[in-house]
C-alpha cells in the first residue's frame, strides 16, 4: 500500500491555504493565485497545465515535479472542483481544466450531493464521494494499488485526514505574501501531537518548501 500525501500546497506567511469568497473570476478565493506564483513559471506546471514545452528548472520545479511522482489517485474536496455549493444543478460543470485534466488517474471529489462519475481525456475520471473521507481514501487506495495517494485540498479537507492521522507526508510551499483573510490550513492542530516533524527545508526565491513526516 502506498502512502498518502500533501504536495505543492501553498501557504501564506499568515497561514492561509486560500483566499475568501471563492468564484468563478476566483478559483482559488480572492488574492489566491498570489500563493501560488512560485509553481506557475515552472516547466513541471507549463507541461502539465498549459501543454508547453518551456517553464524553468531547479528547486520550485523539484518540487512541483515530485507533486505528480508515483501518484495513483487523488482525493480533492468539492471547492476544488467547482465553485458551486448545494446540490448540483446539472452535469454541465467538468471542473477548471478543460477537457484534459492535469491528473491522468482516478479522481475522488468529496461532496454531499451525489453525482454520475465523469469520464475525461487522458486517463482522468472524477468520482463523486457521499460517503465520507474514509470511504473516499478506501476507493482512492483501491484505485492506486501500490502507488500513492494525494489529498489535493483544499485546507479543510486536508485538516480533516490530518486530524483523523490518515496523511503521512506533506510538502508546503510557503510563499512570501500575506492575504489576510481566507482559509487558513493548520488553525486547531498540533502537528507534533499528531507525529509530524520537518524533515527538509528548502529555500527558493519565491518559495520556502517544507516537508514535514510522521513518524
Amino acid at each position: 500500500m502506498g502512502r498518502v500525501r500533501v504536495e505543492c500546497f501553498a501557504v501564506s506567511l499568515d497561514g492561509f491555504g486560500a483566499g475568501p469568497d471563492q468564484s468563478l473570476e476566483h478559483p482559488l478565493g480572492v488574492g489566491g493565485l498570489a500563493l501560488h506564483e512560485w509553481v506557475f513559471p515552472t516547466r513541471t506546471f507549463q507541461r502539465a497545465h498549459l501543454a508547453g514545452d518551456g517553464g524553468t528548472t531547479g528547486i520550485d520545479d523539484e518540487f512541483a515535479s515530485r507533486g505528480f511522482a508515483n501518484i495513483g489517485a487523488w482525493i480533492l474536496g468539492r471547492n476544488m472542483f467547482a465553485p458551486l455549493r448545494g446540490p448540483w444543478p446539472d452535469d454541465l460543470w467538468k471542473g477548471w481544466w478543460g477537457d484534459n485534466p492535469p491528473y491522468h488517474v482516478p479522481v475522488f471529489v468529496l461532496t454531499h450531493h451525489a453525482r454520475p462519475d465523469l469520464v475525461m481525456e487522458g486517463g482522468t475520471t472524477f468520482h463523486f464521494v457521499t460517503s465520507g473521507i474514509l470511504d473516499a481514501l478506501t476507493q482512492a487506495r483501491r484505485a492506486a494499488g501500490d502507488r500513492d495517494v494525494r489529498i489535493g485540498g483544499g485546507p479543510d479537507t486536508i485538516r480533516q485526514y490530518l486530524r483523523a492521522g490518515l496523511i503521512d507526508e506533506m510538502h508546503l510551499a510557503i510563499s512570501p505574501v500575506l492575504l489576510g483573510r481566507g482559509e487558513r490550513l493548520l488553525d486547531g492542530l498540533d502537528l507534533p501531537a499528531l507525529g509530524f516533524s520537518c524533515v527538509r527545508h528548502v529555500p527558493s526565491e519565491k518559495a520556502m518548501h517544507v516537508v514535514l513526516a510522521r513518524g
